[in-house]
């Protein structure tokens, strides 16, 4: 609309001391016909873009009250295309007389639709006032469409039974074609009212011929979208054919039998004409029932192997990691009594699913019990899947666990399968069981009891069949009574308990375990002309390994590193490390020298002191790896290799 400045400009064609006063009859007489105006009009002015007065029919369109309309923008109404309004204007201004087809209106109840917009120029002694008249577009066009079938029908019934008879020879003439057809024919004239239905259609229908023939095939047959939504025949192909003379083709649509059940059809309505006149359409449709089963079933089979990838990727993945870690050894060294009896009960509890608890100290070979009982059983073919408890976070617990959905908290851009379900057939070993929060562990009894559980944002509940064997280093049954462990879960867990002996319980696997642990550096390292002497062999035995077998490993492998050609440099500790007698009671060092030892106790020492600051928090800001400046994985490891216990 225009400004108001240019209000001030304009001249009115005449003023109101030189035009006439009309009587007040007749103008009282004009305001009825304006007001009364079968077409929605509306007096705008163009300058102050304000609407001055609208009559009922308009009011009525745009669903505002006669107040409410009273001084509304022009533009607010037309908002959806401001710059056509503008061009518009100026046209209606310059010709006095201008017409717009697609300009957007938004009605009072916020409905935008298409308008026809007709206005003229009127020149008053307040300057030039613009007369609008709108109509809905959509409106507009049924009325038109109305008012074609009326002019059909006032032609009266000489040509209504010039249509039927059309219709009737064209069922004779394609009677043959219409019998054999394997697909559903009929025919609609352009009312919409059937005409003829082939026996194909019938039986896909389960409606007579007689029972279809002169009724409405959209209300009866397609009057309902599939998700119960309303079909209206103004959007209907088969009808869209004989108002626009096009063939239209619809791949999945759905027609509703007489028993009420939805038929999905693919079909084509094709116009026919007379003389060049649209009068009516031949429909052939097809159920697609089948089709849309294998569909169906095509759709279920590809999400399956969709799952099944991420499954075997995730799978990969894990066994890489697992492949790229750190393990002792494939199968357990020495000829103790009391591995002895370890073994024993691998072999009693390995072909059964009983849950079993290992425990003792760190560094004494665990997982080396777990997978010897799984290697065992009848799950070997399926994965033993590894959860260290002392290495997740504990805000990401159950999503590790159980996996989580995508969108279910940020940075989960994926459906994510948990180590359960990456389990499910086999076995889960749930290393540092005693780590796993108390908000859990109700969780995880459910998941050991009835094998169920839901993704972290998921509603549906995934079943899995896993054996679990779990593993501490820690005193559960301290932790019970202390209320930091769940007492059920304990017993749940506790069902068949295996402890791991320490190496200085079993000093005569020593020797064995030497030798294995030198041979596997030498290939590793390419140091093969290494040989323990008998002198190695009595230090080795005269040493309390408090590290157990894993720092009997690291003692090998750093002995590999570092001896010359052919000739063994073995390095012990003179003492336990962490009383080791190199350093004062403040952990002042002697002589100015810090043997590897005394190192190993001092860092030790640290990180028991940043865990207590930390409350025994490893990872996130605050946590102790912060504090020590190193990476929340290492300090984890670093936590578990040397058996240091995390405050609760």
């Amino acid at each position: 609309m225009l400004n108001g400045n240019e209000s001030k400009a304009k001249t009115p064609a005449f003023g109101a001391e030189t035009a006439p006063r009309e009587p007040v009859g007749v103008m009282e007489r004009r305001a009825g016909l304006f007001e009364h105006a079968p077409e929605p009009q509306l007096l705008i002015d163009p300058y102050a873009d304000c609407i001055e007065d609208a009559n009922l029919a308009a009011r009525g369109l745009l669903g505002y009250s006669a107040d409410a309309l009273h001084n509304l923008a022009v533009s607010q109404l037309l908002s959806e295309d401001l710059a056509g309004l503008v061009v518009f204007t100026q046209a209606v201004l310059a010709q006095g007389r201008a017409w717009a087809d697609d300009l957007r209106c938004r009605d009072g109840r916020g409905r935008i639709f298409s308008a026809h917009c007709h206005a003229v120029r009127i020149d008053t002694a307040n300057g030039a006032r613009l007369l609008l008249s709108v109509t809905d577009a959509d409106q507009h066009e049924r009325r038109q469409a109305a008012a074609a079938a009326n002019a059909f029908v006032r032609r009266g019934l000489g040509e209504w039974q010039r249509v039927e008879k059309l219709f009737e020879d064209f069922e004779q003439e394609n009677q043959l074609i219409l019998q054999a057809a394997g697909e559903g024919i009929y025919g609609v004239n352009a009312e919409g009212e059937t005409t003829f239905v082939n026996p194909a259609a019938e039986k896909i229908l389960g409606y007579r011929a007689d029972e279809l023939v002169g009724t409405n095939m959209h209300q009866l047959l397609h009057h309902t979208h599939l998700d119960g939504s309303h079909y209206p025949a103004t959007d209907c192909p088969i009808y869209a054919a004989f108002k626009d003379g096009a063939v239209h083709k619809v791949d999945d649509d759905v027609f509703w039998r007489k028993d009420g059940t939805p038929c999905p059809v693919a079909y084509t309505s094709t116009p026919i004409r007379e003389h060049g006149q649209l009068v009516g359409a031949v429909v052939v449709f097809s159920d697609i029932s089948e089709r849309k089963e294998a569909e169906e079933k095509l759709r279920q089979a590809l999400s399956e192997l969709e799952k099944l990838k991420q499954r075997l990727e995730l799978e990969n993945a894990y066994l890489q990691e697992e492949i790229s870690g750190e393990h002792n050894h494939h199968e357990i060294v020495g000829r103790s009594r009391a591995l002895a009896q370890t073994i024993h009960k691998i072999e009693m509890v390995a072909p059964t699913d009983a849950t079993v608890l290992i425990t003792g100290e760190s560094g004494t070979g665990k997982e080396l019990i777990a997978r010897a009982i799984h290697q065992s059983s009848d799950r070997s073919g399926r994965p033993l899947i590894r959860v260290n408890g002392a290495a997740v976070p504990r805000e990401l617990f159950e999503s590790e666990f159980f996996g989580h959905v995508k969108g279910a908290f940020t940075g989960a851009l994926r459906d994510r399968a948990g180590r359960f379900e990456l389990a499910d057939g086999g076995t889960l070993f749930l290393d540092e069981v005693g780590e796993i929060p108390l908000a859990l562990q109700s969780k995880l009894l459910r998941v050991l009891q009835e094998g169920q559980f839901e993704r972290v944002g998921g509603d549906r509940t995934v079943q899995v069949d896993v054996r679990v064997i779990a593993a501490t280093n820690r005193d559960l049954k301290k932790a019970v009574a202390e209320g930091r462990f769940r007492e059920d879960l304990y017993f749940r867990l506790n069902v068949f308990p295996i402890v791991s002996v320490s190496l200085r319980d079993r000093p005569e696997d020593i020797p064995l375990l030497a030798s294995h642990f030198l041979s596997n550096a030498g290939r590793r390292f390419s140091r093969d002309d290494l040989r323990l002497s008998q002198a190695d062999v009595q230090r080795l035995l005269a040493y309390s390994w408090p590290g157990n077998v894993r720092e009997l490993q690291n003692v090998l492998e750093r002995a590999v590193i570092i001896s010359p050609r052919g000739q063994l440099r073995l390095e012990l500790p003179v003492a336990d490390p962490v009383h080791s007698h190199g350093m004062h009671a403040e952990g002042a060092v002697e002589d100015g020298l810090m043997t590897e030892v005394q190192r190993r106790a001092r860092d030790r020492q640290t990180i028991v002191q940043a865990l207590q600051q930390t409350d025994g928090k490893v990872f996130g800001p605050g946590g102790a790896a912060e504090l020590l400046g190193v990476k929340p994985t290492t300090l984890a490891s670093r936590i578990k290799r040397w058996g240091i216990a995390r405050p609760s």
